[in-house]
């Protein structure tokens, strides 16, 4: 699915003010030397925002397909990748998932789907690759590839930079809530359509205050 909304006139790129809002405002000057990609498969990836050049990478290491989790947005970095793609003839898809919270059932309905439509390989992407880069790459293994839980929660790692101690934690703790269940033999469906509570989940969380300010004021993750 290509993002339509870059055929529309009041998405046209702006210039020097969109790699301004790239840079200095979305802090890409700080992902020039780091961009946190893996390749979770053979059809899939994960980073963080990309800039124009390395959705040319992309394109050469075969993918066909971006998906943007940071949602659908106005600023000069979807901008500048949505030009990008569709200058190289990549898919730009906008996926809105969020890194402070327990997914709700429709995200994860929605999800499901995502992964069933889109055209492989892909590259998912938030700003920092960490989190919600992490739980859907996890959901990608858990519920599209029928891999263990287990195996998915390693997406969900200090190795990308996500740290379980904050209200990032809380896509840990969705994850290993399944574990005693999938031991029993249920379905990850099953178990979001009969047993799973997001706002239980959520009340019951509890995340550490240093944590916190690592995250939101010091590395400033969405």
């Amino acid at each position: 699915m290509v993002s339509t909304r870059w055929d529309a006139p009041d998405f046209q790129r702006r210039g020097m003010q969109d790699w301004y809002e790239l840079m200095v405002k979305d802090h890409g000057v700080l992902r020039l030397r780091w961009h946190n990609l893996h390749q979770i498969d053979a059809d899939m990836w994960r980073s963080n925002q990309p800039t124009p050049a390395r959705l040319k990478q992309a394109k050469a290491l075969g993918i066909k397909t971006i998906i943007n989790l940071r949602g659908p947005r106005n600023d000069g970095g979807w901008r500048l990748e949505a030009e990008a793609c569709s200058a190289l003839g990549l898919n730009l898809v906008d996926f809105t998932a969020r890194s402070r919270a327990a997914p709700d059932k429709k995200m994860l309905y929605d999800t499901k789907e995502l992964f069933e439509s889109i055209e492989g390989p892909a590259l998912l992407h938030c700003k920092s690759g960490a989190d919600r880069a992490g739980i859907m790459s996890a959901l990608y293994l858990l519920m599209h590839k029928g891999r263990p839980a287990s195996e998915a929660l390693e997406q969900l790692s200090f190795k990308y930079l996500h740290v379980r101690q904050a209200k990032t934690g809380l896509l840990d703790t969705f994850i290993e809530a399944y574990l005693p269940y999938e031991a029993k033999g249920m379905a990850f469906f099953d178990w979001i359509d009969t047993i799973y509570d997001p706002e239980a989940l959520q009340a019951n969380f509890m995340a550490r205050g240093w944590a916190n300010r690592l995250i939101d004021d010091i590395l400033r993750r969405e």
